[in-house]
């Protein structure tokens, strides 16, 4: 059995939440800046591939999930309570919700992938 408690710590880290949050001039970057006053830049097309929505993660199950939306923007986001980003994407897709901790265990995926 799930502890209610325990999942529901899970989702929100008061160290992921960020201070800043902004869209980038083209719509095509999400920028977020944590308490250690670095910013870390998402490419929309990452964001929408890293969807964890029932719809994405079931077509990825069902292997038709595509492998990249290139050309994709964010056409709007929407803060959920204090833990979390909704983002809508310019393909009608607008059922991610991002947890600041998902969005920031990604940004050390990203640094990690691009170290030498």
């Amino acid at each position: 059995m799930i502890n209610a408690l325990e999942t529901s710590s899970s989702l929100f880290d008061p160290s992921a939440v960020p201070e800043e949050v902004r869209l980038g001039a083209g719509r095509d970057e999400l920028v977020l800046t944590w308490d250690d006053g670095r910013p870390h830049t998402f490419r929309a097309s990452t964001l929408r591939t890293a969807c964890r929505c029932a719809w994405c993660t079931r077509a990825r199950a069902e292997e038709r999930f595509p492998t990249g939306f290139p050309g994709i923007a964010i056409t709007s986001l929407s803060p959920i309570a204090d833990y979390a980003l909704n983002l809508h994407f310019s393909d009608g897709h607008e059922r991610g919700i991002y947890p600041f901790s998902y969005l920031r265990a990604l940004a050390g995926a990203d640094l990690a992938e691009h170290r030498p």
